[in-house]
């Protein structure tokens, strides 16, 4: 539902836009050479919140314990101030530090409303010391650093045409698959809910793309990605088991700390704007728009594909295997672009 809510959404978001003149303009860091409307964002929003609507109406929060259902409404007051950051930075193009300031803030109050990474699951301790529990002070500081560092990391993945989106999305079923195989329907329904508006979006932003989702969009993606893998966890406790999300979204948050030390490295500000990230690379490496994001995204489905393993989940070598076989076919249909490129200039230079 989610899916066709936001696809019928994103034409009207950008009608809208448009008429009030409310365009992201061009400049040397973007790949977009015309303006573009970045508020797509606002349509993932509603068909987000309309889809767990549906859901909450026709009796699925029902299935769910009191604690569950209150930390998916707390997901989804969350992911709204958060998007509403975003939106502000897409209005009126607000400096880093408040908007840092502005998320930190609102990921306190998340983890004041149960919302938190209470204790982290190490199964190789045994049965009996599987979780270690946090002391306050560590578990504030854990959620925050996990909500923000994730919203960011999806956020400064946003580069290209539908390449959040998609990663997202993929990241999302993936949650969905280990959510259903631990038996946790809320952090499954939430995620549901999510893929359903990357998929809709994917359809006015991939490229050639027609609307971006702005700040606004990809901080809502980033946090309530965040918040699902809290939300996950067994044993009746706020938990979180990290290796499973963070094998999933290995790829953003890699990115964003290999941006961060090679700028601190080269004497600036982590916040600085630049051309350091992986698409950027492949870019620069040869590879076209499409086939860049077409690559990040078998990386991706991959690595979802590796959780389900660690998980446990049903015909999760299965899965594995036609991920791994996809990655392999789209590694050699990218290199095989690279040198039919590679012959064309040299027979021009000749």
């Amino acid at each position: 539902m989610g899916a066709i809510f936001t696809a019928f959404l994103v034409p009207r978001v950008r009608g809208i836009s448009l008429k009030l003149g409310l365009i992201d303009a061009p400049d040397t860091r973007k790949q977009h050479r015309s303006p573009m409307v970045r508020l797509g964002g606002v349509a993932m929003v509603f068909g987000f919140c309309l889809a767990l609507t549906i859901t909450w109406i026709s009796g699925g929060f029902g299935l769910l314990p009191a604690l569950k259902d209150q930390l998916i409404w707390t997901t989804l007051a969350g992911g709204l101030c958060f998007f509403a950051i975003g939106l502000a930075d897409d209005l009126f193009a607000l400096p880093p530090l408040p908007r840092l300031l502005g998320q930190v803030l609102v990921a306190i109050a998340i983890w004041t409303q149960g919302l938190q990474i209470g204790a982290i699951e190490i199964p190789w301790l045994g049965e009996e010391a599987s979780l270690v529990f946090l002391p306050n002070f560590l578990s504030v500081t854990a959620t925050v650093f996990w909500l923000v560092g994730i919203t960011n990391a999806i956020n400064w993945l946003d580069g290209l045409d539908g390449l959040a989106a998609g990663v997202a999305g993929i990241a999302a079923v993936g949650l969905i698959s280990v959510s259903f195989s631990l038996h946790q329907m809320a952090a499954g329904f939430l995620a549901a809910a999510l893929a359903g508006c990357c998929l809709g979006f994917l359809r006015h932003n991939f490229n050639p793309a027609r609307i971006f989702m702005g700040d606004g969009g990809s901080y809502f993606l980033g946090f309530t990605l965040a918040a699902i893998s809290i939300i996950g966890p067994a044993k009746g406790i706020t938990t979180v088991s990290l290796l499973l999300p963070l094998l999933i979204l290995s790829l953003p948050l890699a990115d964003m700390s290999a941006v961060i030390m090679s700028r601190l490295k080269a004497g600036r500000s982590p916040f600085y704007p630049d051309r350091r990230h992986i698409h950027h690379r492949l870019l620069r490496a040869g590879f076209s728009h499409k086939r860049t994001v077409l690559l990040i995204y078998a990386f991706t489905q991959w690595l979802a594909s590796l959780a389900l393993v660690v998980a446990n989940a049903e015909m999760r070598f299965l899965w594995l295997a036609i991920a791994t076989g996809i990655l392999i076919t789209s590694i050699i249909i990218s290199r095989q672009e690279l040198i039919s490129k590679e012959i064309k200039r040299k027979s021009k230079s000749l």
